[in-house]
């Protein structure tokens, strides 16, 4: 009983904030658009060795060292939206970030199996939009949480993005088993990203930012 206690207050905990963020309807919103979206992201990146080596036909050494591409340049992606988001804005930046994930993911469709510097490519795409998109998605939520709040709204945040994680994987595994192509499988993550930039672009960011009691920056 002593050991469940923890878990009992947790799940309370998390039940007054799904109530509070119900009365944030515009924060909520945001949410689920960034739960969708990174749903695709991380099926993306789970899912790009197996079509790499299933359907490319790529070694493993290959596959390991655009791994690492993707987790070098991710920093770099990091680093580079940023400084385009203190230029247009976070809200803009983002939504320009899935239009790249869309357009990587379609340009994986047509890939040619058996030649790694193409998948390299991919890779090197892919590691640009992740860091940034992820990084500025989390910067964007602190904005629209409740001061005072931060500790519980994260701890939402971050247990709506595990509760969310099998969609991605589910939708690509029935695409294969559907069409028995892992070209179709990569490509049906597309809907994750065009859905996550309609939800994201109708939330009024400004509007949000002051209902949750925080001042609005210059660009956001």
């Amino acid at each position: 009983p002593a050991a469940a206690a923890p878990r009992v207050r947790g799940r309370r905990q998390l039940a007054a904030t799904v109530r509070d963020l119900r009365e944030r309807p515009l924060t909520l919103a945001f949410l689920v658009a960034y739960l969708i979206y990174n749903d695709g992201i991380q099926t993306v990146i789970s899912q790009a060795s197996v079509y790499g080596s299933e359907e490319l036909g790529l070694g493993q050494s290959t596959l390991i060292t655009a791994v690492l591409m993707v987790q070098v340049l991710a920093v770099a992606g990091a680093l580079g939206m940023g400084r385009l988001a203190r230029a247009y804005g976070a809200k803009r930046t983002i939504l320009g970030s899935l239009v790249a994930w869309t357009a990587t993911l379609a340009a994986g469709f047509f890939l040619p199996a058996g030649a790694p510097v193409w998948f390299f490519v991919l890779a090197a795409g892919i590691g640009l939009v992740l860091g940034g998109s992820q990084a500025l998605s989390r910067s964007l939520f602190s904005h629209l949480v409740p001061p005072g709040k931060e500790a519980e709204y994260f701890s939402a945040y971050e247990m709506s993005d595990r509760g969310m994680s099998w969609l991605g994987p589910l939708l690509f595994g029935m695409t294969y088993q559907l069409t028995g192509s892992y070209r179709d499988a990569i490509v049906s993550l597309v809907v994750f990203f065009v859905l996550g930039f309609g939800l994201l672009a109708r939330v009024p960011v400004e509007r949000a930012i002051r209902d949750a009691g925080n001042p609005v920056p210059d660009r956001i």
